[in-house]
């Protein structure tokens, strides 16, 4: 019973750090490139490479690795980064 409510729990958080890196991903397709370099941050191109890598990495976590319980948690803080960081400058 223990080994299944685990399970359930990582899912839980594996589809939350899925949807953070969606969001994320979403909020920097829609910024406008200019306002990246005027703020004094990486490029538009390189947030996307980031935020999309985070998807890739939450995604990746679904499948049975030894890894697999790392790499939610990684893309989770590469899109937190961006949204806590670059989103609130870029805002138009």
């Amino acid at each position: 019973m223990a080994l299944t409510i685990e399970s359930l729990l990582w899912l839980i958080l594996s589809w939350a750090c899925l949807i953070l890196a969606v969001v994320a991903l979403l909020k920097c397709m829609t910024r406008n490139s200019d306002l990246f370099f005027a703020r004094g941050k990486r490029t538009k191109q390189f947030w996307l490479g980031m935020t999309g890598g985070a998807c890739a990495l939450c995604v990746l976590g679904f499948f049975p690795t030894p890894f697999s319980l790392l790499m939610p948690l990684a893309g989770a803080c590469m899109a937190a980064v961006y949204l806590a960081d670059v989103d609130p400058e870029v805002r138009a």
